[in-house]
């Protein structure tokens, strides 16, 4: 079969577009024949190993190549075969999910890591929620713990995640403030948002309001600036880092936040998404009630997921990206 394969960490050059054996499920898995896979900004890692640190804690990473050649998380399909012990899925069905190595025409996955694909969504709409999804919703339940009535502020809301955060935000029954570029505002409003914010116009870090949660997808403002928005007991989440060096990226501020919010009243607290099963039935289930929408941007065949990965890191691409197999 045809898959994205690398052999060492590096830019998009490192990735070869070429023949591997098809996996074989085991007792418990499924094999998927691959329809649409995601990108997002956790493949570039994993491609680039960067920053350094990464390599020590991600399992599928190792110090020098990754121990997994095919890239790729999100996986939207139809099942080819299932292994003697899968009871929930028959080859035929159409799936989404997660799993290591979906950048190929076929990919196997724990009978756990995959749902029934919403009948509404298409194979590429399905294909962009669940890596994204899960940081959104685990950001927003779990550590925001939003209830309804409160104010929340999501920043780098035409993200990925700030996509689906202010969507699970408002199903919360919250007011949501959605920061994005002057291109993006219309789009965020188009999903429910309260109210919109250009952020190349307006600093929401001056200290001129506060809400109550903020999501901060963005990566980039300093611990002082966010706090500046938030109320004297509000929490922020914090998903993802971005900037920084090569070690640590913008990891330090993110494992500097939990040890300041032990000495002051509002809560600092960094997402560690954990993908799971009943997670992905919740997201199914909003995705079916009309209360999330994925928003797909450019697409890609199997063989140009090098062109896909400098998309990705321009960041210019409105919507997310998504290989079509």
């Amino acid at each position: 079969m045809k898959a994205i394969v690398q052999d060492r960490y590096g830019g998009p050059e490192v990735l070869e577009f070429r023949d591997i054996d098809q996996p074989v499920p085991k007792d418990n898995e499924v094999l998927v024949k691959v329809q649409a896979a995601g990108v997002h900004r956790g493949d570039w890692h994993i491609m680039t190993g960067l920053p350094y640190m990464i390599r020590l804690v991600v399992p599928t990473l190792g110090p020098r190549r990754p121990k997994v050649p095919v890239l790729g998380m999100d996986v939207a399909g139809t099942v080819e075969a299932v292994g003697k012990d899968v009871t929930r899925f028959q080859p035929g069905e159409e799936v989404f999910g997660w799993t290591d190595g979906s950048f190929a025409q076929y990919a196997v996955a724990p009978e756990d890591h995959l749902a029934a694909k919403p009948g509404v969504l298409s194979f590429e709409e399905a294909a962009v929620v669940p890596i994204s999804g899960f940081a959104a919703l685990q950001a927003v339940r779990d550590v925001g713990e939003v209830q309804a009535g409160q104010q929340v502020l999501v920043l780098g809301a035409a993200g990925a995640v700030g996509w689906f955060a202010v969507q699970v935000a408002k199903a919360f029954g919250a007011h949501v403030t959605g920061v994005a570029s002057t291109s993006q505002l219309e789009l965020v409003g188009s999903i429910g948002a309260d109210e919109v914010i250009d952020y190349t116009r307006t600093d929401v870090t001056d200290g001129a309001r506060q809400w109550d949660v903020i999501v901060d997808t963005g990566g980039r403002r300093t611990l002082a600036q966010l706090r500046r928005a938030l109320t004297p007991t509000g929490t922020l989440a914090i998903v993802g880092g971005e900037g920084g060096g090569r070690w640590l990226g913008g990891f330090l501020r993110n494992l500097r936040a939990p040890v300041l919010s032990r000495f002051i009243g509002q809560r600092l607290r960094m997402l560690s998404s954990k993908p799971n099963q009943d997670d992905l039935q919740v997201l199914r289930e909003l995705i079916e009630a009309g209360k999330l929408r994925p928003l797909v941007g450019r697409t890609y065949p199997l063989g140009e997921v090098p062109e896909a990965m400098r998309a990705l890191e321009e960041g210019k691409t409105r919507g997310k990206i998504v290989i079509t197999v």
